[in-house]
């Protein structure tokens, strides 16, 4: 099995400061669709398919991998990727919190196995080294928060 964290300042020194709400609108514009956040090509397609009132699923393309995952959105607080169909199987988690100090924070984690793989063979291995590496999700944490804040200042968040 998979299973990876990463945890981010929400504000860092020098950044602009995003509020809870706003944090918030960025990962739910990301969860429903990814193109506007990951780097260009990497997503070819991320489309709603069904929505209810306690999820919705999206079909993807990301990295040329077609997936489906079912979505849950708990306001202001934590979206779950549930991973219905693709190369993996599990969860992938985005929390926004605030730490002991106050502080908001943005944490990933999963928990993940691949399908039809060998349990913790080399293709675990590999993908859990890149998860934890430094183009991971801690990147994707960074990268997301960049992309939240150009979104605000264009007016489109």
């Amino acid at each position: 099995m998979i299973y990876s964290t990463a945890t981010v300042p929400v504000n860092p020194e020098g950044e602009t400061t995003l509020i809870r709400a706003q944090v918030w609108a960025g990962l739910e514009l990301k969860a429903r669709d990814a193109r506007l956040f990951l780097p260009p090509g990497l997503c070819t397609r991320c489309d709603v398919v069904e929505e209810s009132a306690t999820h919705f699923v999206r079909e993807a393309t990301i990295g040329g991998a077609d997936l489906r995952e079912i979505v849950t959105l708990e306001p202001e607080s934590k979206v779950t990727f549930f991973q219905a169909a693709g190369p993996r199987e599990g969860a992938i988690v985005n929390e926004l919190f605030e730490d002991p100090d106050g502080t908001l924070q943005l944490r990933f984690y999963c928990y993940l196995g691949l399908r039809g793989k060998e349990p913790n063979g080399p293709e675990e291995q590999a993908e859990q080294a890149q998860f934890d590496g430094e183009t991971g999700y801690k990147a994707a944490l960074m990268s997301t928060l960049k992309r939240t804040r150009e979104l605000l200042a264009e007016g489109r968040l």
